[in-house]
């Protein structure tokens, strides 16, 4: 084993790590005795400088328990565990390396890093007050200690020690970063910058300094000048990795095939570096165009690859969870954790998104109230950031007879937000109600948007703002009453609600689910899909009499249903949908299957642009499959946007459970086809009954999924029902609230006049 040491660091002195690596496994894996720790330690410690972390991880744990006093070994393993985002395991690691050598500097500092990760910084504090009183003369000391304190919030000790340090070594990168990083936190935008600027004139080219500089331009809405920043220094250093992620990260919203590009670079550039690979991941998946498909394949595999990395930190879990949904990955799926873990992970992370993406995977009663309470954890947090720098009200307005109403949406643009909200706009009382809009949208204005801006009595547009000023902003304008539409969709700013600008707050809309925050008082609903029970609301609910949604101008527009049902000319029955991937589980794909299976020659056609990808046509093939539904029974119609036409192919449209359809019903009843629906007990298993009700259709949401295959196959076999449904639906929905939209808007402000008059709730 000596000669395969020496073998090994030759190997990585040449630069051949890869060879070293592959020489340490095969000896430490050859049977006979006990293998020293230094080889398990020389193999966890290239493994990790290769970022093969999870590797590393695994043979360190392999080490220990051969030399379980080995200090190097649970200091390495604490490190990789560390990188892993798995900082509990890690700070077990690192206080067994602590206790086997208390001389040791190494493990201590790991330590405080970690604790410092998990938020405990008084314990950090302590961690590196000793370190620092042990090497009074090491400056990283006081570097450390300061990040200790700065996470106390005791900002100008903090600086001072950066400071201290900066000015005892000058080379030393992380005084300047974490100087800059203080400074930034505490407000002072210009300082930070110019601190960087400090330390980039004694290390020019230094490449923390550099994207530090460039992330501190970007986030803090300098996007124009990051840019700039980083284009220019593309022309100097083309081959660095770093720069190619910043860059490719920077540009890809804008520029999705350039994005694309710079970040298979950055990824072909830093092998083994997670970070890349998960940017690259993401905007993979959010590809759209003639190559959606294609990423969206690449992103599945580059997902799998990042899985098998081991990191778990929680953002990295969504952007896999995206990706592996949209492929019905499912047994990948299953790998991010469980329901609680993995959705508490994500709302104490902050990421609202994420928990979207639990609604569909709920099964019980007890799911249900899990995740109204991982609505709260995210809720919690968020107010509590509010409540640590408030908002100024200004005083109350005289009432006059007329109520303020405002409407916050990025999506009040061409987009399905609209479809329902533009009415809101063009029937109200103008002598009754101002209509005070707000958008936080980065891209370019279109007519839809225009034309809600004239309409208006004001839109503010503030495509970069902070929460919190936008919060501001919105209180000047003294509201009666403010209505989040979106949530956590993109650009929303539901953090804004947390800082209450309005006396009265509510969510209709955009997002199926209470949002979270206790300073949203109400969740607009309507007698249909209110939930069954008041636990499963945060809020409480605001009912309409009837619809809670009516249709705009744009279904109006939409092309006509063709008279006969497909099946007619066919000859066989043609099940389908159009809802999105993520909505799909393994129980609902089997449902589908067996529904299909039961009645002889019938198709299922998938009508989603993930219908081109390869992996999505697979696996959705295997869970078919299963039920006896060969492949040659589903169609694929790879297709967004321009998607209402194929629904002239299908005879019945099967709903998803229990996220059930909310655009996509209203859109396949509009086409003339019915939906079969499964209800549940929480307000977004119960979208598609409040939509099937008021087109006439309620016998279509049923409550068992027995009952759900058997109406499907049922139906789909009564050709002149289905004739005359794509005859009268269009009419059926105009008779009613769903499809009148006066009707609807007489309604939805009669409603807000009795709240107002409620009187002012406490905040």
């Amino acid at each position: 084993m000596t000669a395969a040491i020496s073998t090994a660091e030759a190997l990585v002195a040449a630069g051949r790590r890869d060879d070293a690596i592959v020489g340490l496994i095969a000896a430490l894996d050859a049977p006979g005795a006990a293998h020293p720790a230094e080889a398990w330690l020389l193999l966890c410690r290239q493994l990790y400088a290769s970022r093969r972390i999870a590797e590393g991880e695994a043979w360190a744990r392999r080490g220990v328990a051969q030399h379980p006093a080995a200090y190097g070994l649970w200091n390495v393993l604490g490190v990789c565990l560390r990188s892993l985002g798995r900082g509990r395991e890690a700070l077990a690691a690192l206080e067994r390396a602590t206790t086997l050598a208390p001389a040791e500097t190494g493990a201590r500092i790991n330590r405080g890093n970690v604790l410092l990760d998990l938020g405990e910084a008084d314990l950090a504090r302590a961690a590196f007050t000793t370190l620092l009183a042990g090497e009074p003369e090491n400056p990283s000391h006081r570097v450390n200690l300061g990040r200790a304190l700065a996470g106390l919030g005791q900002m100008d000790a903090a600086l001072a020690l950066f400071r201290e340090a900066a000015a005892r070594d000058p080379q030393l990168v992380t005084a300047w970063l974490h100087q800059a990083d203080a400074l930034k936190s505490a407000g002072r935008i210009g300082e930070a910058e110019a601190t960087l600027d400090e330390g980039l004139a004694t290390h020019s080219d230094a490449p923390m300094l550099l994207e530090a500089k460039g992330i501190l331009l970007r986030t803090t809405h300098q996007t124009a000048k990051a840019r700039a920043f980083f284009e220019d220094l593309a022309l100097r250093m083309p081959d660095a990795g770093w720069l190619c992620f910043a860059l490719g990260d920077l540009v890809a919203n804008e520029d999705r095939a350039r994005g694309n590009a710079l970040l298979r670079r950055a990824v072909a550039l830093q092998p083994g570096a997670l970070d890349p690979l998960f940017a690259l991941v993401q905007s993979l998946e959010r590809t759209t165009g003639p190559d959606e498909a294609a990423a969206l394949e690449e992103a599945g595999g580059l997902a799998r690859q990042a899985l098998a990395a081991g990191r778990a930190r929680p953002h990295d879990l969504l952007m896999l969870h995206n990706v592996f949904a949209r492929l019905c990955a499912f047994d990948d799926l299953d790998r991010l954790g469980s329901f609680e873990v993995r959705g508490r992970a994500w709302a104490a992370a902050g990421l609202h998104t994420g928990l979207l993406r639990q609604l569909p995977r709920v099964r019980s009663d007890a799911d249900r109230l899990e995740l109204v309470e991982q609505h709260r954890i995210w809720g919690r947090a968020v107010e509590a950031i509010a409540a640590q720098a408030p908002i100024a009200r200004p005083p109350p307005r005289r009432r006059d007879g007329v109520i303020r109403l405002g409407l916050m949406s990025s999506d009040l643009r061409r987009h399905p937000v609209t479809y329902f909200a533009r009415p809101l706009f063009e029937q109200r009382d103008r002598s009754r109600f101002e209509l005070y809009a707000y958008s936080y949208f980065v891209g370019p204005q279109d007519e839809v948007q225009a034309g809600i801006a004239a309409s208006a009595t004001a839109f503010r547009w503030w495509p970069q703002i902070s929460p919190r000023e936008a919060a501001q902003r919105i209180a000047e304008d003294n509201l009666d009453v403010l209505i989040e539409l979106g949530a956590s969709t993109a650009m929303n700013k539901l953090e804004v609600m947390a800082y209450r600008p309005a006396p009265r707050q509510a969510s209709w809309l955009g997002y199926p689910h209470s949002a979270g925050l206790s300073t949203i008082d109400r969740l607009i609903c309507d007698r249909l899909n209110t939930p069954t029970r008041p636990e499963l609301m945060v809020e409480r609910p605001l009912v309409m009499p009837q619809s809670w949604i009516t249709l705009g101008a744009e279904f109006a527009e939409a092309i006509p249903p063709e008279p006969e049902p497909p099946q007619v000319a066919s000859g066989y029955v043609t099940f389908g949908t159009a809802n999105q991937p993520y909505k799909y589980t393994p129980l609902v794909l089997k449902t589908w299957a067996r529904i299909v299976a039961r009645v002889a020659g019938a198709r299922f056609a998938f009508i989603r642009p993930e219908a081109a990808a390869p992996s999505f046509r697979a696996n959705v093939a295997a869970a078919f499959a299963a039920e006896g539904v060969t492949a040659e029974r589903l169609v694929f119609h790879a297709v967004r946007g321009a998607h209402l036409k194929y629904y002239n192919h299908v005879d019945v449209s099967l709903d998803t459970f229990p996220l059930t359809g909310g655009t996509t019903t209203v859109e396949a009843l509009w086409m003339g086809v019915p939906v079969v629906s499964l209800e549940g007990r929480a307000f977004h298993e119960r979208l598609s009954r409040s939509i099937l009700t008021n087109s006439g259709l309620g016998d279509l949401s049923v409550e068992t999924l027995a009952d759900y295959e058997r109406m499907a196959v049922a139906l789909a076999q009564d050709v002149d029902h289905l004739r005359d449904l794509r005859a009268t639906l269009r009419s059926r929905i105009r008779a009613g609230a769903l499809g009148r939209p006066d009707l609807f808007a007489r309604d939805f402000y009669a409603m807000i006049t009795a709240w107002v008059d409620e009187g002012i709730p406490q905040a």
